[in-house]
């Protein structure tokens, strides 16, 4: 793996839930200036286009959305990014959150490969840790924590043999949690810090307990972003806005932290809808967080006017 090269991997993903406009943020990032973001920054950056799904017949099913466009996409997306951590870091531009049940199984392959533990950062107002019995929604982009923990019910998605250990899972963020995965996640190990933990003890404090349990691991670190993480009066493009999110400031110190700890090996940005953004305010957000997660520091951030 070369953490110089950063590999970018359009993921149109839009078929983990009914509202749709996630399949344009690739191009929205792109637009966004991320390649130049990180070219500035020193890096060697590779745009590898956008990915198409596995082929697939589109069966409906009873209860939930686009199951089988969703287990094409998985499919796809574990294997590119199993083999482009071979070749240095992958951001993945989506799409919605349910690229992330193929970008986390494919890291943990590759991971195991390098005999190495995998962590995962969620930074999210959602656990997505439903399986496809408990989601009363249907939609698919809820699923992705549970899968790769190795819960049950994800019948004809790629089989996860070696599940990912619920104590490598932090998950940041959390404002918005069904009754389900409040009593499913009770149960585990998976690190939760919400967002009245935010306002009691602050953002840094959790994280940097995560980062030590990475390093102390000689682990590698997949990082996903969820546009709703952020308070949507500062990114009001997603689909599950949830007020009282993280601040700007706040979504900065968690990117500037990732980089100081040097243990980040890949990326996810997820849920931007640019049919929903004003006047493109929501993928530049995300294109500077990005840009801190990579060395961006705060006398070089540029003044924004929207």
């Amino acid at each position: 793996m070369n953490p110089d090269k950063c590999i970018l991997i359009g993921a149109p993903v839009d078929c983990g839930k009914r509202r749709t406009g996630c399949l344009m943020g690739p191009d929205a990032y792109r637009t966004a200036g991320l390649n130049e973001a990180l070219t500035d920054l020193g890096y060697h950056v590779e745009d590898r286009g956008n990915l198409t799904p596995a082929p697939f017949t589109a069966e409906p099913h009873p209860r939930l959305h686009a199951l089988a466009e969703t287990v094409a996409w998985t499919r796809t997306l574990a294997d590119v990014a199993e083999s482009s951590l071979g070749e240095g870091l992958p951001v993945f531009l989506g799409g919605d959150h349910a690229l992330s049940l193929g970008t986390v199984a494919g890291a943990m392959r590759y991971a195991a490969s390098e005999k190495r533990p995998l962590f995962v950062l969620w930074l999210d107002a959602h656990s997505d840790f439903h399986t496809p019995q408990s989601t009363e929604s249907g939609n698919l982009h809820g699923t992705p924590l549970g899968y790769v923990t190795g819960r049950s019910g994800f019948d004809g998605f790629p089989k996860i043999t070696d599940p990912l250990p619920e104590e490598n899972v932090a998950i940041i963020g959390l404002r918005s949690v069904d009754p389900q995965e409040r009593d499913a996640l009770q149960k585990t190990a998976i690190h939760r810090v919400d967002m009245r933990d935010i306002d009691e003890t602050g953002i840094a404090r959790p994280l940097s307990a995560f980062l030590e349990r990475v390093a102390a691991a000689g682990g590698m670190l997949h990082v996903s972003l969820d546009v709703d993480f952020l308070d949507p009066s500062v990114a009001p493009a997603v689909g599950t806005t949830v007020p009282g999110g993280a601040t700007i400031r706040e979504g900065h110190l968690v990117m500037e932290m990732l980089h100081d700890s040097g243990l980040m090996t890949s990326l996810d940005l997820v849920e931007l809808n640019p049919f929903l953004d004003e006047r493109g305010r929501t993928a530049q957000v995300m294109v500077d967080l990005a840009a801190s997660a990579f060395g961006r520091r705060v006398f070089d951030r540029p003044t924004r006017a929207y």
